[in-house]
C-alpha cells in the first residue's frame, strides 16, 4: 500500500559516525539494501516556506500541495 509521509525535518542527524536522513529525500533509502544515510538531498529543502506542504517528484522537481 502506498502512502504519503510528511517530513518536517530539513537536516540529517548524526548517529555515531553516520549521518541519518530525516528529510525523506535521500536516494540511499532505495535499492535492494536501503539504508537511511544522508546523501545531501536535504539541501533542496532550504528554501521551503514555513506552513506549506511540498511534494518532490522522482525527477527532483518540487510541487506545492494544497
Amino acid at each position: 500500500m502506498a502512502r504519503k509521509v510528511i517530513h518536517e525535518a530539513q537536516s540529517p542527524i548524526q548517529v555515531g559516525e553516520q549521518w541519518v536522513c530525516r528529510c525523506g529525500l535521500s536516494k540511499n533509502w532505495q535499492g535492494p539494501d536501503p539504508q537511511p544515510w544522508c546523501d545531501g538531498s536535504h539541501k533542496r529543502t532550504r528554501d521551503e516556506e514555513a506552513g506549506k506542504i511540498y511534494e518532490y517528484k522522482p525527477d527532483g522537481t518540487r510541487v506545492e500541495v494544497s
